[in-house]
């Protein structure tokens, strides 16, 4: 079982979202008050492509322990500066296979849709750090290590300390790809 650590939001299209002391989930939309909340797409870049694409990255979800990695390499990052909306602990986010659902606290369910597709701002943030959230694996393929994106299917507010119960889909597994 994991923890939330921080939880964020903005209004505002910035790289940035400010930590808050909780935050409310909308069955089918998103963060209650992010820029992101929506039906359909809202990544600028998404929109621009086709605005009516459903919008599969309601919520993001990134792991303390990426931070705590990043910190050990110079990079300070906290919960909240690369764009999250929820920050965990104790999962292995990127491990989840697709259509995974995610128990955040007593009422929030999101299902997991994909891998965080990480862009040049997060090198604007802080100049090198797109290379340690995305890079090349002993194979060849891409790795992406920025997060996980997800839909609500429950909504209910979501705080710090709350417990996050993962529930697996039905075998076969499908591994996380960028949405």
């Amino acid at each position: 079982m994991g923890v939330v650590t921080a939880v964020s939001r903005n209004e505002e299209y910035t790289f940035t979202k400010p930590v808050r002391a909780s935050i409310t989930l909308l069955a089918g939309l998103g963060v209650e008050g992010d820029v992101h909340q929506g039906v359909t797409v809202k990544h600028r870049s998404r929109v621009a492509q086709d605005p009516t694409q459903p919008n599969l990255r309601q919520v993001h979800l990134m792991h303390a322990e990426l931070f705590d990695e990043l910190q050990g390499k110079g990079f300070p990052v906290e919960p909240g500066e690369i764009g999250e909306n929820v920050t965990t602990r104790g999962i292995d986010l990127l491990g989840l296979p697709t259509g995974t659902l995610l128990h955040l606290g007593s009422e929030a369910v999101v299902e997991v849709t994909g891998l965080r597709n990480p862009c040049v701002q997060i090198d604007n943030f802080s100049k090198g750090l797109l290379k340690e959230v995305v890079h090349k694996g002993p194979d060849g393929e891409l790795v992406r290590r920025a997060g996980i994106m997800s839909v609500v299917l429950v909504g209910g507010v979501v705080r710090p300390g709350d417990e996050i119960r993962v529930e697996l889909p039905p075998q076969p597994h499908k591994p996380l790809e960028k949405v």
